[in-house]
């Protein structure tokens, strides 16, 4: 079993440190992480590939344990499948990032005001957009008394992928605050835009 120690690494290193070794083959992994922000990003990863998950917390960290049992053969039938799948299914993927809570520069009011225009048309107009991601004051408009709310709602139930930053929500202390959407960490969102056929920054 492979050990990796990732305490005291600022995100997303622990989840590059753990995908440097699943793409190295490893089946079984020990991910040593000191924080609950780092752990759930881990095991997040090691859900979306599959892998069995389980925690331990210990004196010296929080550890990550990931395994999965897989057959050779059954490796070549699953990179069939899923090739076949994205020749089948392919389909354009496009997506908002969100770096303030402002639209435009001048005035932060009337800059306010255009944003909860924008999502507001956005939730108005179909087809929707894949996914919205929230940066830095960005992260202001998912948190509890963002004008936007019902909104951002509105386009969720409509499979509207909505993710913040963690380390933006707990730069300005406000993790706790979110209403809509989920908290990712910098790789997830990078993954996120880099698979995107097409993601407009405002």
């Amino acid at each position: 079993m492979k050990v990796i120690d990732a305490r005291g690494k600022l995100c997303p290193q622990p989840v590059i440190m753990t995908k440097k070794e699943s793409d190295a083959g490893e089946n079984e992994l020990t991910v040593i992480v000191d924080n609950e922000t780092a752990k759930s990003n881990v095991l997040k990863f090691g859900a979306k590939l599959d892998y069995n998950t389980n925690t331990e917390e210990k004196s010296d960290g929080i550890y990550v344990y990931l395994s999965k049992e897989i057959c050779s053969e059954c490796e070549v039938i699953i990179a069939d499948a899923s090739e076949m799948n994205k020749k089948v299914n392919k389909k354009q993927k496009k997506g908002f990032v969100f770096g303030t809570d402002k639209l435009g520069k001048g005035s932060d009011d009337l800059g306010r005001i255009l944003m909860k225009s924008f999502i507001y048309t956005v939730s108005e107009k179909k087809p929707y957009p894949d996914f919205m991601v929230f940066l830095n004051s960005g992260v202001k408009l998912t948190v509890k008394g963002s004008d936007s709310l019902d909104d951002l709602k509105k386009l969720e139930e409509g499979g509207v992928k909505i993710v913040s930053c963690g380390t933006c929500l707990n730069f300005f202390e406000i993790t706790n605050d979110l209403e809509v959407g989920s908290v990712s960490n910098m790789y997830d969102i990078v993954d996120l835009i880099s698979e995107s056929d097409n993601s407009v920054m405002i």
